[in-house]
C-alpha cells in the first residue's frame, strides 16, 4: 500500500491514502511505499528504518491560488495599507502636539481626521483663552496705574483734612456720625444739614 504524507488541504487523489505529517508519531503497518511531500525527516527516517521505500517530493509552492483566496489577500493588503495610513496620520499628529512639527490636517483616515478635529478645537480654545488672559492682564495693569495716579492726585493730607472739616460741621450742628464713617457718608450728612 502507498501512503502519502502531505499538509495539503485540497486536490486529493481519490485513489491514494493521505496523512498529515504534522501528526506523525509512528509508521503505519502494511505500507510498501511512502511519499513524503515537504521536509519531514522524522517520517522519512522512521519508514527507512523499517526498509520501506520512501520518495521525498518538494511541495508545489507556485500552485495557483483560488480566486476566493486571492480576493481575501487583496482585501487584507488593502486593510493593512489603510491601517498603516491611519497610523502614520496619528503619528504626525502626535509629533505636532509634542511640538516637533506644525498641526496639519492628515488628509485621510477616519481616526486621524477625528483626532485632528479634537486637537484643533483644543488648540483654538487655548489660543482664545491666551488672548483673553492677555487682554485681562493689560486691563488689570491699566487699572493699577489709574489707582496709583488717583491716590497721588488726592494726596494723603487732603483726605484727612476734608474728613476733619466735615466732622467739625456735623459737630457744630449736633448731628451724630460714626467714628469710622467714610468721606462719602460724611458729605451726604453735611449736604442734608438745614441751611441757616
Amino acid at each position: 500500500m502507498e501512503l502519502v504524507y502531505s499538509t495539503q488541504n485540497s486536490d486529493f487523489d481519490p485513489e491514494k491514502r493521505y496523512r498529515n505529517p504534522a501528526h506523525f508519531d509512528r509508521p503505519e503497518s502494511g505500507v510498501s511505499h511512502a511519499v513524503v511531500i515537504g521536509d519531514w525527516p522524522k517520517v522519512v527516517d522512521a519508514y527507512e528504518a523499517l526498509g520501506v521505500e520512501v520518495s521525498v517530493l518538494q511541495p508545489m509552492i507556485s500552485q495557483p491560488i483560488d480566486s476566493g483566496s486571492a480576493d481575501a489577500i487583496v482585501g487584507l493588503e488593502q486593510d493593512n495599507a489603510a491601517l498603516r495610513a491611519e497610523r502614520d496620520g496619528i503619528l504626525r499628529l502626535i509629533d505636532a502636539v509634542e511640538g516637533q512639527s506644525d498641526l496639519e490636517h492628515p488628509g485621510a483616515g477616519e481616526l486621524p481626521i477625528r483626532l485632528f478635529g479634537a486637537l484643533k478645537a483644543i488648540h483654538d480654545g487655548f489660543e482664545n483663552l491666551t488672548g483673553e488672559c492677555d487682554t485681562l492682564a493689560r486691563e488689570a495693569e491699566s487699572l493699577r496705574v489709574e489707582i496709583v495716579q488717583l491716590k497721588a492726585a488726592a494726596g494723603p493730607g487732603d483726605s484727612a483734612e476734608k474728613i476733619a472739616g466735615l466732622k467739625a460741621q456735623l459737630d457744630t450742628a449736633g448731628v451724630p456720625y460714626r467714628a469710622n464713617a467714610s468721606v462719602e457718608s460724611l458729605e451726604k450728612a453735611v449736604a442734608e444739614l438745614p441751611k441757616a
